[in-house]
């Protein structure tokens, strides 16, 4: 019996959230940006395949966000968020625009001095610090949509969406038909998206008029202003129906689904976004993933839980996108309003996960990482009779491989003083059959890398 598949949008789409996050944008912005972009590819008669490719590409457009996060943070003193969310409505290949841009943002909310600092640095940086960000972002998005098999198509789209009609875009200021004609249709979607959730129909269609020439197409241009009347499809878009709308645009054609094994990739490739999110949290999430399943195998699971353990592993800090990298890799300590924003990531997890019917087994549980035995976790204090045996598994093997991991306020310690951090809470916090099984994992894994010496 062949083994059963999976529809790749109803996994793509609902996750695409997490992207959102990432990028600073409102909750569904790839999927409408998603809807826009394939109205646009009927109307101008590109073929079902391309289709295909174009529609993975939008969904996955922002897959690089995380990967310049902390590099944003720390260029502007400033939310990540933030700073992306001003971009997308900043005509910033105009020298006036893109220097308003940094004295709006550098070092927010910080004093004068501070944001006078903030805003010399950023001059100093010049418009190559814009680039290099684009280029961090663009190459690691395509490389993240190549390893999920997607073609080069796709990947091209991915990596020249920020670049412009007109030469003046990022980051290689490829000009006219030199980009890729996804990526080109990518582009106006996306920015057309962004003005009119943000700032209404009439906005979005001033600022592509305005634009016409200089970052879009104008032919693109003038078809996506035909639609301006259409009342009721731009109220689809808006509506929670767009949800169930881009799983019926994908191209009937050419509608792809995953196994098992592609499931899996699915779950590392995102995980891999999340852990790029920080330089502190590189690998992180693998590791994590790593002695989870390790424990699992110690207490005799069985394979289809082992499964859950592992994905669950790998997802169960997806909700660290929507937290601010001026938080997440501060050198001291959090003051309670940033520790309250920290304990709402699971949250943010569970709010894109439960979404996934594919995650249904597990989705919940790897919201539940840091809900503790007592009830002293976050962040909603549940207790032992709440957690299952993969929640308790994963509450250990994300504290063990957090504290034998640098951090920005801390080296990282041996693995005996983690595994002699929970013991000391091993019947209070922590079940104490999975700690030992840590501790036995741990132990074997020793042993075999000695062995191997």
């Amino acid at each position: 019996m062949n083994e059963q598949r999976l529809s790749l949008a109803q996994i793509l789409a609902p996750l695409s959230r997490a992207l959102d996050l990432a990028a600073g944008h409102p909750d569904g912005h790839a999927v409408r940006s998603c809807l826009i972009g394939m109205r646009l590819a009927e109307a101008i008669g590109m073929d079902e395949e391309r289709r295909s490719h174009l529609y993975y590409a939008l969904l996955l457009k922002d897959a690089g966000s995380s990967a310049n996060a902390a590099c944003v943070a720390e260029l502007f003193g400033a939310d990540d968020h933030a700073v992306k969310r001003d971009l997308r409505t900043t005509d910033w290949s105009r020298f006036v625009n893109a220097a308003l841009h940094r004295i709006r943002n550098a070092a927010a909310g910080r004093s004068v001095l501070h944001r006078f600092a903030g805003v010399a640095r950023l001059g100093l940086a010049g418009s190559d610090a814009g680039r290099a960000l684009a280029r961090i972002r663009c190459e690691r998005g395509a490389r993240i949509v190549r390893s999920l098999d997607f073609p080069d198509e796709a990947a091209s789209a991915v990596s020249c969406v920020d670049e412009h009609w007109d030469g003046e875009g990022h980051p290689d200021g490829l000009r006219g038909h030199s980009i890729p004609l996804l990526a080109r249709v990518a582009s106006i979607a996306q920015t057309t998206e962004v003005f009119v959730a943000q700032r209404g129909l009439g906005d979005a269609v001033d600022v592509l008029a305005a634009r016409r020439g200089r970052w879009f197409e104008p032919r693109l241009v003038d078809e996506v202003l035909g639609w301006a009347s259409d009342e009721s499809w731009w109220n689809l878009v808006a509506s929670p129906d767009a949800d169930q709308a881009v799983l019926e645009v994908e191209p009937r054609g050419h509608l792809r689904s995953v196994d098992q094994r592609g499931i899996n990739r699915i779950a590392e490739a995102f995980a891999g976004i999340v852990d790029a999110k920080s330089p502190y949290t590189s690998g992180h999430s693998r590791g994590v993933a790593r002695q989870a399943v390790a424990v699992a195998e110690e207490l005799g699971l069985d394979a289809r839980a082992r499964l859950d353990v592992y994905r669950a592993a790998l997802l169960r800090d997806l909700g660290n996108l929507g937290i601010s990298s001026r938080i997440l890799d501060k050198p001291g300590p959090l003051s309670a309003q940033e520790r309250a924003e920290v304990r709402r990531h699971p949250a943010y997890g569970w709010e894109i996960l439960e979404r996934v019917r594919a995650f249904d087994s597990f989705s919940r549980t790897a919201a539940l990482h840091h809900e503790r035995l007592d009830g002293t976790g976050y962040p909603w204090r549940l207790g032992a009779a709440d957690l299952d045996v993969v929640t308790r598994i994963l509450s250990v093997a994300d504290v063990f491989q957090a504290l034998t991991a640098r951090r920005p306020y801390r080296e990282p310690m041996p693995a005996t003083a983690a595994l002699a951090i929970l013991e000391r809470e091993r019947g209070t916090a922590f079940d104490p059959s999975i700690v030992a099984a840590l501790s036995a994992a741990v132990l074997a894994d020793a042993e075999g890398v000695l062995g191997a010496a």
